[in-house]
């Protein structure tokens, strides 16, 4: 039997109930795999919450160094076998440490004498020293290092390295040793910490070369199994010395991925009229669940638990109780069985997660928060706040789950896509094509008070909110391209859900500088001052009806860092290259005045990992091309893609004034580099394509931004133009040093060239033929903070423009537009505006109409308003001349339901106008586009509603109006005695209309029939991303109406019979 883990045990895979029922006493499918015979694993290195000697192995591993306190450092690695099999590795004898500089006169006689200092200093610290039972301070040796920071000249000099016995008295160690300790014959030195500031996991994985997501050996022999008195759920568990494990690196064969078990979930909760559900008060009344081996093509397990009887569904599991307690007991149950890998879900993290501990709490459910794979470790919620400059200010909750990793789908979209709306009906439809019955939560309690089919209504529902982010889970490849990003940055796989982008440099940077004896300097960080960004070159703004060349430089920034050897390790303070002798030869002067030797004298970590990164991924793509097994295609793009992101990062990290280790002088300089370049490629292209040398025509950089020019060679067809561009693009590059590349990238034809950041046109990259799409930058087109009518209308006005040819067309287009949003003839879905909630009321400068509304609406009803981090939709209503736009903002459906007018007016100069002329002033001119477009025949003819609630209409009294001429009728009838003679043919005209309004309302009502799966049940969905709610809703009110029209006719007279 080949070296690894033992023979199996089916014992150590009981199958489980989940109640007494004896329907769940049939065999299970859900568990894991019988143990086989498995030799390898698939993990990611995590620390351990607590410290207990419980946590160690029954007997001591052979070279284990005998622990110093009661408690001990044990990481942890869960993984997955080759066969299914869960494991989780005791990794022992790791323990943590940091570097500082030895202080002048420091000797070997010192070392004891500053462990035995330094320890009890730590055990005297009120918040690093309770409850130790032996020495903080392992070990205190001398080395020889070198920091990285800067280019000194001298080479390594002497180092301390000073081993704790636990992390957590890294922070206590580090600031003790800041304020100094004192030394027998060198008074009260100072020591700067080197190191000290990185984690525990991270240090362990850069020591033993593992990275997140690889396969793990544990050798045969260096090894104890835990067959009794496990600590996990996980089918093996063994123990291991740290420098027994074995890494693979994930190349080749080991690029595989596990068969990881993945879990979607969603719940239901039945709440109160009008109020939100409140974990307190409101009971979970259905848990549905997915479960999915990874590299299957559907799911294993299709799971509904319901609180009282649910009819049968076709293809699912349903369980039925009578308590709440037993339905919670028994989901918590299943989660321990099932013993899935990944937990996903839509909102999980600040919703279903919080809500069901929270209420299991309620209830006192015994046993529910034990989620995680750590025997006897309650799940436990913490608040969590992200801010940032992109982002702005999102509160969030965070449950702990050891052993498992969450990826809630709307968090990885809300980090990794800028869209309209984030609502789950919204995505699925835009990254999916599929839209799903929304049931708002005030219908809810009613389908669960119904029968067996509205429980089972209710039940397919909430299956659906299951499948839908496990689908987006598969489709964008977000759990492949973590493990890649896991693998290439060599961080934890839940790090990247949970932590911002630093780490993943700190890492790759601790591995490099590991190999060189190179030290990371503790750097404290505040607020440091700004520096010039990329380079823009002013637009010659205008409609190009002729082909325009795009030539790209190919990864700038790291292009520019490993061109000129840009590092930290390569940077010489003010000065310093006169003081070492440096001759002029041996470094250079950036466009900024910042100094860097060349690689002849050193070269630079950053150019290392850069140039490992983007070789890397030329391999990745070279092996994706002539791959054609689709897991294997899919793992590969993933590798791509994390490598192209990381080598783009490093730039970053070191502009970053508040992270770990800025470096203004780096940063500063890749962007002066970046200027000088840009405005090089101009001067070298209009120099050289003339027709002084030869060219039919002069040429003209019209445009450049950050990394690319767009050049006018003056040709007149596609194919001239890519061929100079390509010929451009080589001799360009011929002038910049290498790995720095100018590459032809596409043609504009025809180019539409607005402003900075603004344009568009239809892009050829390869075929001259037949454009691959009409391409938009910065336009309403692509923008999400208008009305889509905005985005609707934009689009289509560019593509009578650049693809009919047909300025006329798309004019009269606009025309036709906004005579009909005057005449109030566009459905309000077309009209509703979404902002983020970013920050609370109070912390913005000035009234924001979304701010305004979220605070009516959580007066309205306070559980169902947005909250941070939600994106508010909203229309703007008419009011009283002078009423600021803020205090017209209004929910959408509150506009339905009470008929409130639309600002027109509004809509037509704040949304509409600036983004029209900017598009068609090119091209009709500044004056005739306003003139043409704003005014003219198409906005005389206006049509106002009248509201039925607000303002002087609570002091008015309503009177009927005739039904033929309008007059204003004194009875209750339908008309004057003047319009008499005609009110057969009026009310004719009034039927068939009514006729006409049913049947439009008739086939939304099939359609969302359709879509929720049923053409027998109440459509009951209230998506507001789908533009047939906001329809359907009119034309029901509108239907209403009119019948409410017809009634005034009254019964027909006898002479009707």
């Amino acid at each position: 039997m080949p070296a690894g883990f033992g023979p199996p045990r089916p014992p150590w895979t009981p199958r489980w109930s989940l109640s007494s029922s004896s329907s769940w006493r049939s065999t299970i499918t859900w568990t894991r795999s019988l143990l086989p015979e498995a030799h390898f694993l698939e993990g990611e290195a995590e620390q351990e919450r607590k410290w207990n000697t419980g946590s160690a192995p029954a007997r001591p591993l052979p070279g284990a160094p005998p622990p110093s306190q009661d408690s001990v450092p044990i990481l942890r690695a869960f993984g997955v076998t080759d066969e299914g099999v869960s494991v989780c590795c005791h990794i022992h004898g790791f323990a943590p440490y940091f570097y500082t500089p030895a202080p002048p006169g420091f000797g070997p006689e010192h070392l004891s004498e500053l462990q035995r200092e330094l320890s009890a200093a730590i055990s005297r610290d009120q918040r690093g020293g309770k409850e130790l039972t032996g020495p903080a301070v392992l070990a205190v040796e001398l080395c020889s290092r070198e920091s990285m920071f800067g280019y000194h000249g001298h080479g390594p000099s002497p180092f301390l390295r000073i081993t704790l016995a636990l992390p957590r008295l890294m922070a206590p160690a580090r600031r003790l040793l800041e304020q100094g300790i004192r030394l027998a014959g060198l008074g009260t030195p100072s020591f700067a910490p080197y190191e000290a500031n990185v984690d525990f996991e991270i240090r362990f994985m850069v020591d033993t070369d593992i990275v997140g997501c690889n396969w793990l050996e544990l050798p045969a022999g260096k090894y104890i199994l835990r067959p009794e008195g496990k600590a996990t759920l996980c089918q093996l568990e063994a123990d291991v010395l740290w420098s027994d494990v074995i890494s693979h690196p994930p190349e080749g064969e080991w690029q595989r991925i596990a068969p990881l078990r993945v879990l979607s979930f969603d719940i239901e909760c039945a709440g109160r009229k009008g109020i939100f559900p409140e974990p307190e008060r409101d009971p979970v009344i259905q848990i549905c669940s997915l479960g999915l081996r990874w590299g299957e093509p559907e799911p294993f397990l299709r799971l509904a638990l319901t609180l009282r009887p649910c009819a049968p569904i076709l293809g699912a599991k349903v369980q039925s109780y009578e308590r709440e307690e037993d339905l919670l007991q028994a989901w918590s149950t299943f989660i321990r069985i099932m013993d899935p890998d990944v937990i996903t879900g839509y909102n999980i993290q600040n919703f279903d997660l919080p809500y069901l501990i929270s209420r299991a709490q309620t209830l006192k459910v015994p046993g529910f928060p034990l989620l995680g794979r750590v025997i006897g470790l309650r799940s436990n919620i913490r608040e969590s706040s992200f801010q940032s400059r992109q982002t702005g200010r999102r509160d969030s909750k965070v449950v702990s789950m050891v052993g498992r990793v969450q990826m809630d789908m709307l968090q990885v979209l809300l980090r990794e896509y800028k869209l309209r709306s984030y609502t789950l009906n919204a995505v699925s439809f835009h990254f999916l094509g599929e839209q799903k019955e929304d049931v708002q939560h005030s219908i809810i309690t009613d389908l669960q008070n119904g029968n067996d089919q509205t429980r089972r209504r209710l039940a397919v529902y909430c299956l659906k909110d299951a499948f839908l982010p496990l689908r987006l889970l598969e489709r964008l490849m977000v759990l492949v391209n973590a493990m890649e990003m896991a693998r290439v940055t060599g961080v934890p796989l839940g790090y990247l859900l949970s932590r911002g982008q630093q780490v993943k440099v700190v890492s790759q940077l601790l591995r490099q500088a590991m190999r060189q004896g190179l030290l990371m300097p503790v750097v404290k960080t505040e607020g440091g001052e700004d520096y010039t960004g990329a380079t823009v070159i002013e637009p010659l703004k205008g409609y190009y009806d002729v082909p325009i060349a795009t030539l790209d430089f190919s990864s700038l920034y790291p292009s520019i860092m490993m061109a000129h050897n840009l590092c930290y390790t390569t940077l010489l303070r003010p000065g310093a290259a006169q003081k070492l002798g440096l001759t002029e030869d041996q470094f250079i002067k950036t466009p900024t005045g910042d100094e860097f030797v060349k690689a002849s004298v050193r070269k630079g970590l950053l150019p290392q990992i850069l140039e490992n990164l983007l070789s890397a991924r030329k391999r990745a793509k070279a092996e994706l091309a002539k791959e054609t097994d689709p897991l294997r295609r899919q793992v590969l793009d993933g590798r791509q893609l994390a490598l192209k992101v990381s080598a783009n990062s490093v730039y970053g990290f070191t502009g970053a004034q508040v992270g770990r280790l800025p470096c203004l002088e780096i940063s500063q300089s890749v962007t002066g580099f970046g200027r000088q370049m840009i405005e090089k490629t101009k001067q070298l292209v209009e120099t050289k394509y003339t027709v002084e040398n030869g060219y039919s025509t002069s040429a003209k950089v019209v445009y450049g931004d950050t990394d690319s020019v767009m050049c006018r060679f003056g040709v007149s067809s596609v194919a001239e133009a890519m061929a100079l561009g390509r010929e451009a693009a080589d001799w360009v590059s011929g002038h910049f040093p290498s790995p720095i590349r100018l590459e032809f990238e596409k043609v504009y034809f025809p180019y539409l060239l607005i402003s900075k950041k603004r344009y568009a046109g239809l892009l050829f990259s390869s075929r001259p033929d037949a454009h691959d799409r009409m391409d938009c930058k910065g336009l309403e087109a692509v923008r999400r903070d208008n009305c889509p009518l905005v985005a609707n209308l934009v689009t289509a006005s560019l593509r009578r423009l650049l693809i009919d040819r047909d300025p006329s067309g798309a004019v009269a287009h606009a025309q036709d537009v906004i005579s009909d949003l005057l005449c109030n003839r566009i459905d309000i879905s077309q009209l509703v505006i979404t902002k983020e909630l970013t920050r609370a009321a109070a912390d913005y400068a000035g009234k924001q109409a979304h701010v305004e509304l979220a605070e009516r609406m959580r007066k309205r009803d306070p559980g169902s308003a947005p909250s941070l981090g939600d994106r508010v939709p909203y229309v703007i209503i008419s009011a009283a001349k002078g009423v600021a736009a803020y205090m017209k903002s209004e929910d959408p459906l509150f506009v339905l339901e009470h008929s409130l007018p639309i600002d027109t007016q509004y809509y037509l100069e704040q949304q509409l106008a600036k983004p029209l002329l900017r598009i068609f002033e090119p091209i009709l001119g500044e004056g005739r586009a306003e003139a043409v477009l704003l005014r003219g025949d198409h906005t005389r003819c206006k049509t106002v509603l009248t509201g039925k609630v607000g303002g002087l209409l609570a002091f008015a009294k309503r009177r009927n109006c005739c039904i033929g001429c309008r007059t204003v009728l004194s009875h209750q009838g339908a008309v004057c005695k003047f319009c008499q003679p005609r009110e057969s043919e009026l009310y004719q005209k009034e039927v068939s209309h009514l006729s006409a309004l049913e049947e439009r309302f008739s086939r939304l009502w099939t359609q969302c029939q359709r879509c929720q799966g049923s053409l027998h049940e109440d459509v009951i969905c209230t998506s507001r991303d789908c533009p047939i709610f906001y329809m359907r809703k009119k034309v029901r009110k509108d239907l209403e109406d009119q019948e409410r029209l017809l009634r005034r006719f009254g019964p027909p007279g006898p002479e009707a019979w």
